[in-house]
């Protein structure tokens, strides 16, 4: 079978165009069918506009993509397979520029970019027709609910516009990339890349690298264990705990950053509007928080050594650890805790820093 791919009907007797991998030409009974294709390689893309997509642990060789599809115009819906740059992929192709997919709540609607191939991204860098994504209104009733089942050691990027994603026990290198969908993951060894231009993002137990990236929505992060967390949210906040890693940068536009539990070598929070409250059970070698507005609570054990620098233009400092002071005055201080190999710089706009010992 060319490039690795094979077809599979569950449940259906569709026919598929000779040679291409494309369904086409379904009645509305057929349309309800579920159907499975495998997607073989070591990196494979899959490519939905609307629906729900459930990540979960295989077996065997093959990536496993079962489709049901949904609305009154589902038998005009394609399924594409093929490589694609460095990808195998599964594409969901919609004949339309005008999507309408009921689930969605009320009058929400989201415009993206769709190559002639059917893939599309977050990015910004898609140069194909606009496609409207909407709850009613005029246009083709259609999405794609899949399930896709992932074998060990595979690289899996999944782009879905609207609906949501939902990963569990997966062992291997998964990237998520939605337009407007929130994504819930649990259970990922390996590395994850979230990619949410709006939507809430929540996460737990994952084992390995951690990249997250949100245009709007809050993350929640959960018993993580990683050598690099990153997170940027352009509006939203950061919250969970039972976080370990040798990085960890948190970034956010607008929304507090509160984390407890957590153990890092270095520790880099940025705010532009939102406080920071963070709980150390270690004590880190580097420190370095900036909010535009927003006051700073460190909890820390014993063992700091660091230069430290605390600035704040409106606020108060205080601090449980004593502190050979270099510079002193109403909004700042400068000094050295312990023997000074260790670095803490924190400046807020305005807001209170303080810098305790943990308790208990």
């Amino acid at each position: 079978m060319p490039l690795g791919i094979r077809r599979m009907i569950a449940r259906s007797t569709l026919a598929a165009t000779a040679g291409l991998g494309v369904l086409i030409g379904m009645t509305a009974t057929e349309a309800s069918a579920q159907e499975r294709f495998q997607v073989s390689g070591t990196n494979v893309a899959i490519y939905n506009l609307a629906g729900r997509i459930v990540l979960e642990a295989g077996s065997g060789s093959d990536v496993t993509v079962d489709v049901s599809r949904g609305g009154g115009d589902a038998g005009q819906l394609r399924i594409e397979t093929g490589r694609i740059d460095d990808a195998n992929t599964l594409r969901v192709v919609y004949p339309s520029s005008r999507v309408v997919a009921s689930f969605l709540s009320s009058n929400q609607q989201t415009k993206v970019r769709v190559r002639d191939n059917g893939t599309f991204s977050d990015n910004g860098s898609d140069r194909g027709p606009r496609v409207t994504i909407s709850d009613d209104g005029n246009g083709l009733e259609a999405w794609a609910d899949l399930t896709v089942r992932i074998p060990s050691g595979k690289a899996v990027s999944v782009y879905l516009a609207v609906g949501r994603i939902e990963a569990t026990n997966l062992d291997g290198d998964i990237r998520l990339d939605t337009h407007s969908a929130p994504v819930t993951a649990r259970d990922i060894r390996g590395s994850l890349d979230v990619d949410v231009g709006s939507g809430s993002v929540d996460l737990s137990r994952v084992t390995g690298t951690l990249r997250v990236d949100t245009g709007s929505g809050g993350v929640k992060v959960n018993d993580v264990d990683s050598d690099v967390i990153d997170i940027d949210t352009g509006s939203g906040g950061v919250r969970g705990g039972n976080i370990t890693a040798e990085t960890i940068r948190i970034d956010t536009g607008s929304g507090s950053i509160e984390l407890d539990n957590v153990g890092g070598d270095r520790l880099l929070m940025d705010t532009g509007s939102g406080g920071v409250r963070l709980t150390l059970n270690r004590a880190p070698t580097h420190i370095d928080v900036d909010t535009g507005s927003g006051g700073v609570t460190i909890r820390s054990p014993n063992g700091l050594n660091a230069m430290v620098e605390l600035e704040t233009g409106s606020g108060s400092i205080e601090t449980d650890f004593p502190i050979t002071v270099q510079r002193h005055s109403r909004d700042q201080v400068q000094g050295q805790i312990g023997d000074g190999s260790g670095r803490i710089k924190i400046e807020t706009g305005s807001g209170s820093i303080r810098l305790l010992k943990t308790t208990g």
